[in-house]
């Protein structure tokens, strides 16, 4: 994942100063809160978070239509 330098907040600073991750994010698309100086949050947008979370399960869908088809015959055996 690329992260942009200019995204990156500080806890403390996330801490006494929200509206600044905010405004980020509305520029930006994307906010990276680090805590001890490493990347440990993200902030995005309600919009960004819902595709996100579409693909994941989309993502998850497929992986799990392929285990099935992959073993469909060991299924069959185990469902007997």
């Amino acid at each position: 994942m690329m992260i942009n330098t200019q995204t990156l907040v500080p806890m403390t600073d996330a801490n006494q100063n929200f509206s600044k991750v905010v405004k980020l994010v509305d520029e930006q698309g994307a906010v990276v809160i680090l805590k001890n100086n490493k990347p440990r949050y993200v902030v995005v947008d309600f919009k960004e978070y819902n595709e996100i979370q579409a693909m994941r399960a989309s993502l998850l869908q497929k992986a799990g239509d392929r285990i099935i088809s992959e073993n469909i015959e060991a299924f069959k055996v185990l469902a007997k």
